[in-house]
């Protein structure tokens, strides 16, 4: 009896002490969520957009993007980007597609963006008129 008791004690410490761990983890508070807008243009060619997202806990300089919404002007086709350290032309888009001729667009991507200690986050909302193809109007703003 006294072989079995202890083996039971044993299990119901150690099953104890590994569903403690999971929880403790579970209830660490995520940061506050914070937001960016973006504005850019104006006229028919007013584009606007927000960045939902908060900071990594734990890590340097990362942050996970919750959502973005982004509005086009009614000549334009606007996109959200964030500074890629690693990305050739330094901007990597945070929406999969464009918002073009006031329409808009929400996404959720959930995405964790990094860069390395000493390069500021950056997002930025770059809109093009419907006859050209380099960007004619945008604003950025520091995460």
């Amino acid at each position: 009896m006294r072989v079995s008791a202890l083996s039971a004690t044993a299990a119901l410490v150690v099953a104890t002490l590994a569903g403690g761990a999971a929880p403790a983890a579970a209830d660490t508070p995520a940061g506050p969520v914070l937001q960016a807008d973006l504005d850019a243009g104006n006229g028919l060619h007013h584009s606007t957009g927000k960045v939902f997202y908060e900071r990594v806990d734990g890590a340097a300089n990362a942050v996970r993007i919750i959502s973005v919404y982004v509005t086009g002007g009614d000549r334009d086709c606007a996109w959200v980007s964030w500074n890629d350290p690693h990305n050739a032309d330094g901007w990597s888009n945070l929406t999969s597609e464009p918002s073009c001729s006031g329409t808009g667009l929400e996404e959720h991507p959930g995405l964790i963006i990094k860069a390395p200690v000493g390069h500021p986050l950056k997002v930025r909302l770059a809109a093009y008129h419907s006859d050209s193809a380099e960007v004619k109007h945008k604003d950025i703003e520091k995460l």
